[in-house]
């Protein structure tokens, strides 16, 4: 999970590996994209604070019990991220529309392929 070193400046914080695939087949910049696993202990919060202190943060969890909890803990740690919400009926990140995840990616200013939101 660590960052390469790289010019990317927006970094995209996402619960788990079928979120990120998802997330990438739409994505038309370069964006860092980190997965918590649903988790995040404490002292790796601590580190990706300090790492990513610099960067464009954006918040992307489910819109379930354990995705709102790990966003309340981002929230506090990292108070400057933007946070991008799917709409509730979809609960996973990785089973909304990819029209849906276009659009809001979009209204965060995250480039995304046109075709998505036909």
């Amino acid at each position: 999970m660590l960052l390469r070193q790289s010019e990317v400046e927006k970094i995209l914080i996402v619960e788990g590996t079928s979120d990120k695939r998802q997330v990438k087949k739409i994505l038309n910049e370069d964006v860092e994209i980190i997965c918590t696993n649903g988790t995040i202990s404490l002292v790796r919060l601590d580190e990706l604070v300090e790492e990513l202190e610099d960067k464009d943060v954006y918040i992307l969890v489910d819109a379930d019990e354990s995705g709102e909890k790990l966003r309340k803990q981002l929230k506090r740690e990292m108070p400057n991220a933007s946070h991008i919400y799917i709409d509730k009926m979809y609960r996973q990140v990785a089973d909304a529309p990819l029209k849906h995840l276009s659009t809001m990616l979009l209204s965060a200013k995250i480039d995304v392929k046109v075709e998505y939101l036909e």
